[in-house]
């Protein structure tokens, strides 16, 4: 289905948890979340009859996050069902990958497709620090065990901090000589409680480009939001997103489903949108309200404009 800009919407991300096992200084306070009760969360079964609903208005693509999608128990059981729906061409998920070496054969069996890895640093010390006690070493395990049952492409996305990071950008590009890994570096964005924060870190992406100047540029794909780029002789490709300096909303094509229940027609509007109460009370409604979110996805975001307030929610409520 083409929202009123044209745009063809044929992407949902569902944060099937707003629970995670890191505490990752951008995207949550120190204390964690305020753990929601059983009836405030969508169940599976209710997050597989939105998905198989918004196939009819043309969602080929799904992509799982949370929080951390693998703390909710299920998740390979639904993963399974989605891959099994026909029209369902592409199944992928987001993750810290802490559990990934536990899970990675059982969701390549499921039906998964790839993996995207979020690590903002390859420093054991610096990563116990920006995600609050976090441990480098299981997110390495589980890279390998992602790319030994042919999850891949892995993409490993890494947050550009100022004063944090920024002297890791070399060694990130490295890990894309030897294997198929797309290292995307992504502009920090300010969002919930530490939107203060992510704005005095921010540095911008133009900072890799001066960091790596032999980088070749690709060819663009459309309605991808990476612009990438590939060393001489890399067998993997170095990607940057930048929602701030040079944002992609005219290509978007997506919207998202939280936790709890809300549609969100873009990531950087506190505009929500019901559903959980539609499926809960009349599920001959649902494709109705879908419909009505993808026709209020806004033309673009205003984070640049004079006066802008950043969204509500923190990310690990919205979905990665």
């Amino acid at each position: 289905m083409n929202d009123k800009y044209g745009r063809k919407i044929n992407y949902l991300r569902v944060s099937v948890t707003d629970l995670c096992n890191l505490r990752c200084k951008y995207c949550m306070p120190e204390e964690g979340v305020l753990r929601k009760s059983h009836n405030e969360i969508l169940s599976l079964e209710e997050f597989y009859e939105i998905i198989k609903c918004s196939t009819e208005l043309g969602i080929d693509k799904i992509r799982i996050t949370g929080g951390e999608p693998l703390v909710r128990k299920g998740i390979v059981s639904l993963i399974k069902k989605i891959s099994e729906l026909g029209a369902i061409k592409d199944i992928a998920m987001t993750t810290n990958g802490l559990l990934l070496e536990k899970y990675a054969y059982d969701l390549k069996n499921a039906g998964l497709k790839r993996v995207n890895i979020s690590l903002d640093t390859l420093n054991s010390e610096k990563f116990k620090e920006i995600t609050r006690g976090g441990n480098l070493d299981k997110v390495l395990r589980g890279i390998e065990a992602a790319n030994n049952v042919s999850l891949t492409p892995i993409k490993i996305n890494t947050v550009l901090i100022g004063g944090f990071n920024d002297d890791e950008i070399e060694k990130f590009a490295q890990m894309t000589i030897d294997y198929n890994i797309h290292v995307r570096f992504i502009e920090l964005m300010p969002i919930g409680h530490a939107s203060k924060w992510t704005k005095e870190k921010f540095i911008s992406n133009n900072t890799v480009l001066k960091k790596l100047p032999s980088l070749i540029p690709l060819e663009e794909e459309q309605g991808v939001p990476a612009k990438y780029y590939k060393l001489p002789n890399a067998k993997g490709k170095i990607g940057l997103i930048n929602p701030i300096s040079r944002h992609f909303c005219s290509t978007c094509n997506r919207i998202r489903l939280t936790a709890d229940g809300k549609i969100k027609p873009c990531l950087h509007s506190d505009k929500e949108i019901d559903i959980k109460t539609i499926i809960r009370n009349d599920k001959s409604k649902l494709k109705e309200i879908l419909t009505e979110a993808i026709l209020q996805k806004p033309e673009k975001h205003h984070i640049n404009d004079e006066g802008y307030k950043p969204i509500v929610r923190d990310m690990v409520k919205i979905g990665g």
